[in-house]
């Protein structure tokens, strides 16, 4: 009898624990897991110093960076987690940097153009985790990380990008979706956290893979997870 294989995303804001999860979701289902560009982008530093100098070029190569990544995910054969969507590239960091008069129309609109030409060529993942967090616990994380190039992030800037987010899952159809009230959870110093939530994406896994040795049914394409 053969198993499914299972794309799943983590989705949230910046400091939203999405890397931790993704880390510790793949370790668990021996999932690939596929990161997001820090280490090596050669863009963000830069961009966090001076957003309206570097946005364009840090958009473009994120979202570069995403295809490639979005296309080899979908090309394997194994299951695989992936820390941040595609989609959350134009939804949510392009979308704030033009509103903030960061990057000009003439570069929004063809970087729109250019997302639209590349996402009509991928599979959207089989489930969507979002990591909801407010910002005290956002930034709370982004001084615990302790990246240099984060710590000039704004409040007002974790708000904007929190009020898109809320506008983007509320209208996202593209795949089953998990939404997890991060702010009173610790899944990373907290077996129980993490196992519920493990849990719970077994019951999707489930509901999308009628093979997998899993019993549960799940009858929605939407749950919330909070403690």
């Amino acid at each position: 009898m053969t198993r499914r294989k299972v794309f799943l995303c983590v989705a949230g804001n910046i400091g939203s624990g999405k890397s931790s999860l993704t880390r510790l979701l793949s370790e668990h289902f021996h999932w690939k897991a596929f990161y997001e560009a820090v280490d090596n982008n050669p863009y963000l530093s830069d961009f966090y110093a001076d957003m309206k100098r570097w946005a364009f070029h840090l958009q473009v190569f994120l979202l570069s960076h995403r295809f490639k990544s979005h296309k080899e995910i979908v090309e394997m054969n194994e299951s695989v987690i992936q820390d941040r969507s595609i989609y959350e590239d134009v939804e949510i960091f392009a979308r704030n940097l033009y509103e903030m008069g960061n990057m000009d129309r003439r570069d929004y609109e063809s970087y729109k153009e250019l997302f639209s030409i590349m996402v009509d060529y991928l599979k959207p993942p089989d489930i969507l985790i979002y990591l909801r967090a407010n910002v005290d616990t956002l930034l709370r994380q982004i001084k615990l990380r302790g990246r240099p190039f984060e710590q000039s992030i704004s409040r007002e800037y974790l708000e904007r990008l929190n009020g898109s987010y809320e506008a983007w899952i509320s209208r996202y159809n593209r795949s089953r979706i998990m939404i997890v009230e991060s702010d009173e959870i610790d899944f990373v110093n907290n077996k129980d956290h993490l196992l519920d939530i493990i849990k719970r994406v077994e019951i999707i896994v489930k509901s999308i893979d009628p093979n997998s040795d899993l019993t549960e049914d799940y009858g929605t394409r939407r749950s919330t997870y909070t403690k």
